[in-house]
């Protein structure tokens, strides 16, 4: 430690963040406003992430909001199946394998693993994307997009707990998932899997 170190800081192991800005309503009121000012951040950073020889290739950038409930209930309506009210179901985030049959079987794990968690999965929806703006170079592995929508086991006793249960599937899953094929070549990833409050 160094001589300026204070209880456990220490400030040689600081480092600077690459491009990073903070959009909030003090006083925690939502508005697409607060939506509008994190995305003109974003297009006024230089560096939103690691970039190599093709500059529109690099590992992303991207803002993060609260799950919108509103929005969700209105898509999910028009997919087929309904919602429970904020708190009761959570949100998954998922880039999928373009191999159908690969893609299906991630899909029946977490039904089956939800399903030994007391969770059931409500269903799925293919997000919306635009891949213009991305790399030739990095086209090729442009995953699957898709969201999984989880209802909550009717004895979890709070948002918190249901935190940590998700925390769990989330884990099982994945370790699942990695023992039938490599992380590195099994083209899944769980981005997040969140409670909507």
């Amino acid at each position: 430690m160094s001589a300026s170190s204070f209880g456990l800081f220490d400030p040689t192991l600081e480092k600077d963040s690459c491009g990073v800005g903070f959009i909030a309503d003090i006083k925690g009121r939502k508005s697409h406003k607060i939506i509008q000012d994190a995305l003109t951040i974003l297009l006024n950073l230089e560096h939103r992430g690691a970039v190599g020889a093709d500059p529109r290739a690099g590992d992303g950038a991207g803002i993060l909001v609260q799950i919108p409930h509103k929005f969700f209930a209105k898509k999910t309506a028009e997919l087929g199946f309904a919602l429970p009210p904020p708190g009761h179901y959570a949100v998954g985030a998922l880039f999928m394998p373009h191999d159908a049959a690969w893609r299906a079987e991630i899909m029946d794990t977490y039904a089956a693993v939800a399903a030994q968690e007391g969770m059931t999965v409500l269903g799925w929806r293919d997000v919306p994307t635009d891949n213009s703006t991305l790399g030739e170079t990095v086209k090729p592995t442009e995953p699957v997009h898709k969201q999984v929508f989880l209802a909550r086991n009717p004895k979890t006793a709070s948002e918190d707990e249901f935190e940590r249960r998700l925390y769990i599937l989330r884990k099982t899953i994945s370790s699942t998932l990695y023992g039938r094929r490599e992380r590195r070549v099994s083209q899944y990833y769980p981005a997040s899997i969140s409670c909507a409050p």
